[in-house]
C-alpha cells in the first residue's frame, strides 16, 4: 500500500460567505479548520473564496459575480474540487456541479469521506455507511442528469424516472438494513457495558483533536491511535486503569466539531452510548487553540443533544506547553485594548476558569506536564463515586499520598 506522502494530493479550492450570523472572523476560522479537514482527507487547499452576503444564494450559494471568479480560477489552473463550508441544497449541488464543470463538496461530504476512511471496525464502517446513504438519498435526482428529459406527457415516462426510483427505493432499504444492524450491534455492546460490572466509568470528551487519544496511551500506558489529524479515533477504545490500586475503566470517543453533519450525529449517538453511561467526563480542551472557548460552546451543545450535559464534569486544558499569548504593546489607544489573545495562562486561570475551582485542570499531555496533579484529582473524584457505590470498601482507597506522582 502507499504511503500518503506518495499520493499526489488532490487539488482543491474552498468557498465560504460573511453573513450577518457569521462575521468575517468566525469565517476566516471555519475556512481554516475547513482546510485542515481537506488536508485530512487528502487534499491541498490552492486558494480560498469569499463573498460578504447577507444569507446564501439559494441557487448557488454565492453570486454570480463570485461563482464567475471561481470557474475561471478553476479552469486556469486545472482544480478538480471545489469545497463550500456550508452544507449545500441538492438544487444548489446540481446547479454548481452544472457552471464549474469538477466535483462539487460540502463540508458535510468532506467530513462523510474523512469519517469513510477513517473507520476501521465494522461498527464504525455500518455507521458511517448509513450516514452517507441518508445523505445520499435526497441527491440522487443529480445522478441522474443525463437521463434528463421533459416532464409529463404521453410517451415522456422514461428510464431516467425508473433508474432514479429504482435508486431511491435501493437506498431506502439500504437504510433500514443499516440500521437494523446497527441495532443488533447496540444490544450486543449493552451485553459487555453490563459484564464490565459496576466499575466506575470515566468518558474523555473533546473537540476533535485536542489530545484525548494522547491522554489516553499515557493514562492507560496503552496504544491508542493518535495523530494531528481531524477525526483521528472513530472507534470508542475502552481501557481499564489503575491509579493507586484503584481501578476504574476510561473510555476514548470520537472528538467533536462544529457544524457537524446532522447524519453523524444520529449515527454515531449510539457510539457515545460511552459518554451516557459514564460517572464522571473529562472534557480535554486545547487552549493553544485561539479559538477554545468556541470548541467548549460545540461540545456542550452536542453533549445536550445525546442528554450528558447534567454529568459530573472536569475541565482539562491540555496543551499548555504550544500556548503562547500575542505580545500587547502598552502605547496603543484605547481602542487597541488587550484582548483575550494577550492573556497568558495565569490570567485565563483568572477568568471564568477560577469559578470552576479545582475541575479545571491544566497540562501538557505530550510533554507530560501536571499530569500529577492531574492524576490526583481524578483519583479523587473516582475515589468518591467508588465510595458512594460501595461504601464498605472505602477503607481500600485511602486519600491520595502528595508525594505519589508518577504516572
Amino acid at each position: 500500500m502507499l504511503e500518503k506522502k506518495d499520493i499526489a494530493l488532490e487539488k482543491a479550492v474552498l468557498i465560504g460567505v460573511i453573513t450577518r450570523t457569521q462575521n468575517e472572523e468566525q469565517s476566516k476560522e471555519y475556512l481554516d479548520e475547513l482546510e485542515f479537514l481537506t488536508y485530512t482527507a487528502g487534499g491541498e487547499v490552492v486558494k480560498r473564496f469569499t463573498q460578504k452576503m447577507d444569507i446564501a444564494n439559494p441557487k448557488t450559494f454565492i453570486g454570480t459575480g463570485k461563482m464567475e471568479e471561481v470557474e475561471l480560477f478553476i479552469k486556469e489552473h486545472d482544480i478538480g474540487t471545489a469545497i463550500f463550508d456550508d452544507e449545500l441544497s441538492p438544487a444548489q449541488e446540481r446547479n454548481i456541479s452544472k457552471i464549474l464543470n469538477c466535483k462539487v463538496l460540502d463540508r458535510t461530504n468532506l467530513i462523510l469521506d474523512i469519517f469513510a476512511q477513517r473507520a476501521q471496525t465494522s461498527y464504525a464502517r455500518t455507521q458511517v455507511e448509513l450516514a452517507q446513504c441518508q445523505y445520499l438519498l435526497p441527491r440522487l435526482k443529480g445522478m441522474w442528469t443525463h437521463l434528463e428529459r421533459q416532464k409529463g406527457g404521453i410517451g415522456m415516462r422514461g428510464p431516467g424516472e425508473t433508474e432514479i426510483e429504482t435508486d431511491r427505493r435501493i437506498v431506502r432499504d439500504k437504510i433500514s438494513l443499516l440500521k437494523a444492524k446497527i441495532k443488533k450491534i447496540d444490544k450486543q455492546m449493552a451485553v459487555q457495558r453490563g459484564n464490565r460490572g459496576k466499575m466506575v466509568r470515566v468518558a474523555l470528551v473533546g473537540y476533535t483533536n485536542v489530545g484525548k487519544s494522547t491522554l489516553m496511551n499515557v493514562i492507560s500506558k496503552s496504544e491508542v491511535f493518535a495523530e494531528n489529524k481531524l477525526f483521528a479515533t472513530l472507534d470508542t477504545t475502552v481501557r481499564k486503569v489503575v491509579v493507586k490500586n484503584l481501578p476504574f475503566l476510561m473510555s476514548d470517543t470520537v472528538g467533536f466539531i462544529r457544524k457537524l453533519p446532522t447524519q453523524l450525529v444520529e449515527s454515531f449517538k449510539s457510539t457515545l452510548d460511552e459518554v451516557r453511561e459514564a460517572d464522571l467526563l473529562l472534557h480535554i480542551v486545547d487552549i493553544s487553540h485561539p479559538n477554545f472557548e468556541e470548541h467548549i460552546e460545540s461540545v456542550h451543545k452536542i453533549l445536550g443533544e445525546i442528554d450528558s450535559s447534567d454529568k459530573a464534569t472536569i475541565m482539562v486544558f491540555n496543551k499548555i506547553d504550544a500556548y503562547t499569548a500575542e505580545p500587547f504593546n502598552e502605547d496603543k489607544s484605547e481602542i487597541d485594548a488587550r484582548t483575550k489573545a494577550n492573556y497568558t495562562l495565569d490570567e485565563w486561570k483568572n477568568t471564568w476558569m477560577s469559578k470552576i475551582g479545582n475541575n479545571a485542570l491544566f497540562i501538557s499531555a505530550l510533554n507530560k506536564e501536571n499530569l500529577g496533579a492531574f492524576k490526583k484529582r481524578v483519583y479523587e473524584e473516582v475515589r468518591q463515586i467508588h465510595i458512594t457505590r460501595f461504601p464498605y470498601n472505602h477503607f481500600l482507597y485511602p486519600n491520595y499520598d502528595e508525594t505519589d506522582t508518577e504516572i
